[in-house]
């Protein structure tokens, strides 16, 4: 397939004509010089901003997901407000299972609850393929957003296949993953079917989202810090490096994330991620040892640390970008999402000043 045509015989831009190519962000995602150091905030759009409450009040959150006139509103309003060097499409990790049919929703104050959990082989019968067509509002919503954001990349995002299997086989979030863990031990090649399927629908998610004017994606691999890195190795890796693999032709930034990966931060850079998110319980410079060369790195201020003084936001934040001095290439973030308390003012502060700390 030709970098310039989609599936759909449309013509689509390549990474090297898109009009975000020279941004800082993407600079830094291909460990480039910068003219300072780009941010993004992971939920910068979100239950954070009064605006984003105001427009999604009485709409639940997967169809609001599924509307692509509110999706463009929502993952603008942080730029526009915070001045964040790149926007994130809004949805949701399991939007592509709901769109082959799962039945699921996301109920409030408790997350994604599958009706029927998947722990039998004839259950792997209901991961379909995902096409095209069952998200044609994705498509559409980026296109919109790359027709405004301009020169302002997009990141494209997805579950990794290891979490959307843990909401899958627990029914909804859990705290122990005992059901994917006795999964995972007692029928591993259940197990591996199972993730390599969640694998495909992953990459073809992705692979939508960059056709339609994605500049970088991300994979979210949100619980698997619960795994030892031996585990993660053997029973999780594979299908995260089938996920990489498909979408490396199209020459996007791919970005890798997981929540308490201290451990496993190594193994998920050789999955096939340029770039790899760090929490905030690892230093940069740590990670980077652990990470090793030809990486860059993305991370990682505590959220919480935007619920103290002005003053000690800065001290904490200083601390990240001495330790990324050294880096190959650092995107500013936190080390997981903006929590929904956080004053909207503190992130405007916080983009503004590292743009200014790091400013070449």
């Amino acid at each position: 397939m030709s970098a310039n045509d989609s599936p759909s015989g449309q013509q689509t831009e390549t990474p090297a004509t898109s009009a975000a190519y020279d941004s800082a962000f993407l600079k830094a995602c291909r460990r480039e010089p910068v003219p300072h150091t780009p941010v993004w905030l992971m939920r910068q759009a979100g239950r954070s901003l009064p605006e984003y409450l105001k427009v999604r009040e009485g709409i639940p959150m997967l169809e609001s997901c599924m509307r692509p006139e509110l999706v463009t509103e929502i993952t603008l309003q942080p730029v526009r407000r915070h001045n964040v060097d790149a926007a994130i499409y809004f949805s949701d990790i399991v939007v592509p299972l709901k769109a082959i049919g799962i039945d699921l929703d996301i109920k409030p104050g408790v997350g994604p609850v599958v009706a029927e959990p998947i722990r039998r082989r004839e259950d792997l019968d209901r991961l379909r393929p995902l096409t095209p067509d069952d998200v044609a509002y994705v498509t559409e919503a980026i296109g919109m957003l790359t027709g405004e954001l301009g020169a302002t990349p997009l990141i494209g995002f997805a579950g990794a296949p290891f979490t959307l299997a843990s909401y899958l086989v627990e029914g909804g979030p859990s705290r122990n993953h005992e059901h994917t863990k006795a999964l995972m031990y007692g029928d591993p090649q259940l197990w591996a079917d199972l993730l390599d399927r969640l694998a495909d629908i992953t990459a073809a998610f992705l692979k939508v989202q960059i056709e339609a004017g994605a500049s970088a994606v991300q994979l979210f691999d949100s619980w698997v810090g619960a795994l030892a890195p031996a585990d993660y190795r053997r029973s999780v890796m594979p299908a995260s490096e089938k996920v990489f693999r498909a979408v490396e032709e199209y020459g996007v930034p791919r970005i890798h994330f997981g929540v308490g990966t201290g451990e496993l931060l190594g193994a998920m850079g050789e999955a096939g991620a340029d770039v790899v998110g760090v929490d905030w319980r690892v230093p940069l410079d740590e990670a980077a040892r652990r990470v090793g060369p030809g990486k860059a790195l993305q991370g990682n201020l505590d959220p919480a640390v935007l619920f103290s003084t002005p003053e000690a936001v800065e001290a904490k934040t200083s601390e990240v970008l001495d330790a990324a001095a050294g880096l190959e290439g650092h995107v500013f973030n936190l080390g997981h999402g903006v929590l929904p308390t956080t004053d909207p003012d503190a992130l405007t502060r916080l983009v503004e000043y590292v743009h200014t700390r790091t400013a070449r």
